[in-house]
């Protein structure tokens, strides 16, 4: 009876919701990188369908709600950068140039690394687009071998320890330009790298939502030209 009422699309969204709420109230009280609120989120509720037996897909198809909200919160972003447009015009040659160098970097060290320590192709393959989102990642990944369960958690960790250690990170490398830090986060860290750099600034978020833009689509059209010349 429990169970059937804790397999509800309605229980399992608010859960959904309530674990980021939660995380996300301790993260600012904190400050603690652990409690970051995707990460208390992502934990708590691996924690939960496995404590209720609960299958990912009936979990997916009872939060698919949350898809459209995604979906509006890039609607959000396109906001933001239009409303920082004046500080883009101009500069779209060194933006494009750095996004297609980031590409070729992100891909061909992650790859040679795992090649280091004897990593097969598959799994090389599977962490090669570990710097864009996971639809584009897995969408890039599969149909060249990859494995998606792996794509998946390794763009969500990059993610997560982007928008941690990220703004630490480049102010250490004397890297204090809003325009770098946030083109530094979105194009390294994807979305939550995103919504971190939100947090420093509205320029910061802007130039972030766009980096994570091109390096999305810069990976997926180059991605399959590294891997031929890869292997």
């Amino acid at each position: 009876m429990i169970r059937q009422f804790m397999e509800t699309d309605l229980v399992l969204l608010t859960a959904t919701i309530g674990f980021f709420c939660l995380g996300s109230a301790l993260y600012r009280r904190t400050r603690f990188a652990l409690l970051h609120p995707v990460l208390v989120g992502f934990c708590a509720m691996i924690w939960l369908l496995k404590a209720l037996g609960i299958e990912y897909a009936h979990y997916r198809q009872a939060t698919e709600v949350l898809d459209f909200g995604l979906s509006l919160s890039v609607v959000a972003l396109g906001y933001l950068m239009y409303e920082q447009l004046e500080h883009m015009r101009g500069r779209m040659l060194p933006i494009l140039t750095s996004v297609v160098v980031g590409c070729l970097v992100g891909v061909l060290s992650v790859v040679y690394l795992a090649r280091l320590f004897g990593a097969d192709r598959i799994l090389q393959t599977s962490l090669a687009p570990k710097s864009v989102t996971v639809p584009i990642a897995v969408t890039v990944s599969e149909p060249l071998g990859g494995v998606v369960t792996v794509t998946s958690v390794v763009v969500f960790c990059v993610g997560i320890f982007g928008s941690l250690i990220g703004p630490w990170l480049l102010r250490r490398c004397g890297v204090t330009d809003p325009m770098a830090q946030g083109f530094a986060l979105g194009s390294a860290a994807h979305g939550i790298g995103t919504a971190r750099a939100i947090e420093l600034g509205a320029l910061e978020g802007a130039l972030s939502g766009l980096a994570m833009a091109l390096m999305g689509v810069t990976t997926a059209i180059l991605f399959p030209l590294i891997e031929k010349f890869l292997y």
